[in-house]
């Protein structure tokens, strides 16, 4: 898929860019109940989005996940790219990156 970014890649790409936003969007619940993120990640409420929209940056990559990376972080992807921002979504989300070895904090 054109939006989103595999857990392979996205592990490659932390590895060798530093200037990338990184968010957490899984729903309040979801993240309250397992508060773990990718290091390096914010959370943001995903039912909340107009409140933070435009504070995401324009000029760098933007990678969002929820839980499995499902409608979630493909709606906030969505949202995102209306507002100009380069974003993809994680594939299988936080759940595929802890699977696959991914380390959280």
């Amino acid at each position: 898929m054109a939006d989103s970014i595999s857990v392979p890649e996205l592990s490659a790409y932390l590895v060798n860019h530093r200037n990338m936003t990184l968010l957490d969007v899984r729903r309040k619940s979801d993240f309250e109940q397992a508060p773990q993120k990718i290091a390096g990640a914010r959370w943001h409420d995903p039912e909340a989005i107009a409140d933070w929209i435009d504070l995401i940056p324009k000029d760098q990559d933007v990678v969002v996940y929820c839980v499995k990376g499902g409608s979630v972080s493909q709606s906030v992807t969505s949202q995102l790219k209306q507002k100009a921002c380069r974003v993809k979504f994680l594939e299988g989300g936080i759940k595929a990156w802890r699977e696959n070895g991914g380390a959280v904090e």
